[in-house]
Formats: C-alpha cells, structure tokens, sequence
C-alpha cells in the first residue's frame, strides 16, 4: 500500500471532526465530498450561516483582550470575525468543537498561521510555528522508499539554531505519528561536516546538539550536503561515520528559501505528492494549504491532520 493509500486508511479508522473554513471554493467543496464519501473524517464546510452571532461577539472579544496591541481596535478585529468564516473556525478548533482545521486554498499563508497562532495558540514544548510536508517521490529508493519529511518549508524564513532544532523536533515527531516512521533527521547544508567554513555550517552544528538534548534518542546528523544525507554510497565516502548512513528521511533546510524551491523542485521535476504545508507547532492539528492546490491536495491534508488528532 502506497504512503497516500496508507494514510487515507488510517484516518478512517477513528474518525475525527475536521472544519474547512473555505465553503465556496469548488475545490474544497469537492474534496469534502470525497472526504464523506470515502470516510477519511466527519467535515465541516463551515458557512457565515453556520455562525453563531452570539458566539461570534464573544469570540471577537476573547481575540480582542487577548491580543490588545495587535490589532487596531476592536472594530477591527469584529471585522476579522465578519468578512470571512477562517477565524471563527480558528476559535471553535481551539474550543475543541472541531479536531483540526484545513485552510489555504483560498486564503494566504499569513492569513492561515495569523488565525493559527492567535486562536489555537503555540504548543509551549515547542514555542515556535514552523511547517513540513509530506513527500512521497515515485520509484525512489530513498528515504522511506521515497518517502520523505520536508521541513521547513513554509514559515520561518531564516531559522536561528534553536528554531532548526524545534523545527526538526516537530517533524520527526509527525513522522512518527502520522506515517509510523523512525525518524532519521539530517541538517541540510552545502557543506558537508566542515567542508566548507561558513556561518550556516556553525548554525547547524548548535542546532543538532540542542535536538539532543530536546530528545537524546533521536537519530539525526549535520550538516550534510543532500546526496551525504540520502545517498548510501554518497555518505559512505564523504563522511562514512554518519549515524544516518545516507538514509535520511526528515530533512531538515537551513532556510524558508531552500525549503520551499526544494520541495517544488521535487514535486514538479520528479512527479512526487507533496501533502501540505503541515503546520508544526499548534496546539491542534491544522493545515495551511497551497493556494495552487487541487482538490486531492485538500483530501490528503484532511486526513493527516485527522491522524495528528487521534
């Protein structure tokens, strides 16, 4: 059973309660239907009729004295709550009236991780919001028989030591939960073990000794180059020593940059699916989808983010 089929299954077999936020985009709107149909997860397309005005008011104020400062005043948070159905879900999610919430196709990525960060709040173990996808490449022998964790990939633009190690906590913690993997976590770089003496090389280096001490039994390494992390034959002659042996499956990319041309550089060239971006680091699952995505994409985010909240 291919990674997609696998997760799909799982998701069936404890149905959880997953709202999209984004009613009138016909991808949505059909990747809910598949979603009912196939039994991946009860889902909510949640309409501004479906709101609650009372609730709504209350919603706004909970926002507004939490977050005083933020925004202008509380006219413009009413307004967050009244243009569109994203936040209100935001806050029911956090309420635990739903068990994850799936936006993005209609929404920006700032808009997504705002409501996120906002509502839902941050998983203090963590402390940060970072983000991955799942990466499942075809006729790969890498990684987990081509699939991959690819982090971050959406969020953080240039990680300092202590966001990579947390980034790279929250990855391989999803995939040991969603996907059932043993993570093997390498810190991607140019520069392989000090073969090249640069900034980056030292980041990284701070970033795997504070991933140890966050989880001591995690098996990770860096920096590696991609094809040292990967590519057995590669990792044995450029640092045979690695406990990785090039088979690596969550990687973890030194910047938003690389991340996100890395990932796409796969999917397009390679044929690969790419399910996400997953957010990391929230108190409840969510997913912050492309909005290039198709319906698929939308069905496959649903059902990873109902995994995460079993």
């Amino acid at each position: 059973m291919d990674t997609i089929s696998k997760i799909r299954s799982m998701a069936r077999e404890q149905q959880k309660s997953i709202v999209l936020p984004e009613y009138d985009d016909k991808r949505v709107i059909e990747a809910a239907r598949i979603i009912e149909s196939e039994g991946i997860a009860k889902v909510t397309l949640l309409t501004p009729e479906m709101m609650d005005r009372n609730n709504q008011e209350r919603y706004v104020e909970e926002y507004f004295n939490s977050y005083k400062g933020k925004e202008a005043d509380i006219n413009a948070v009413r307004k967050l709550f009244e243009d569109d159905t994203l936040y209100y879900s935001a806050m029911m999610t956090n309420e635990g009236k739903f068990d994850g919430l799936v936006a993005g196709a209609s929404h920006t990525s700032s808009d997504v991780i705002r409501a996120c960060l906002r509502c839902i709040g941050i998983d203090e173990r963590v402390t940060i919001i970072s983000s991955c996808f799942i990466m499942e490449v075809p006729n790969c022998p890498y990684g987990d028989n081509g699939t991959f964790i690819f982090a971050d990939c959406g969020v953080i633009p240039d990680p300092n030591a202590r966001q990579l190690s947390r980034i790279a906590l929250s990855a391989a913690q999803l995939a040991q939960k969603v996907l059932h993997l043993t993570p093997r976590v390498a810190f991607l770089s140019y520069s392989t073990k000090g073969s090249a003496k640069v900034r980056s090389a030292d980041k990284i280096v701070d970033a795997l000794g504070m991933l140890k001490e966050l989880d001591p039994d995690i098996m990770a390494d860096g920096e590696l180059q991609l094809d040292a992390a990967i590519v057995p034959e590669v990792a044995h002659i450029k640092y045979p020593n690695s406990p990785l042996a090039g088979k690596a499956n969550v990687l973890i990319f030194p910047s938003l940059e690389a991340g996100n041309i890395g990932y796409k550089l796969t999917q397009r060239m390679s044929g690969a699916r790419a399910i996400g971006p997953l957010l990391l680091g929230v108190n409840k699952p969510a997913s912050d989808l492309s909005r290039g995505c198709i319906t698929e994409d939308v069905v496959d985010c649903t059902a990873v983010t109902a995994i995460r909240a079993q």
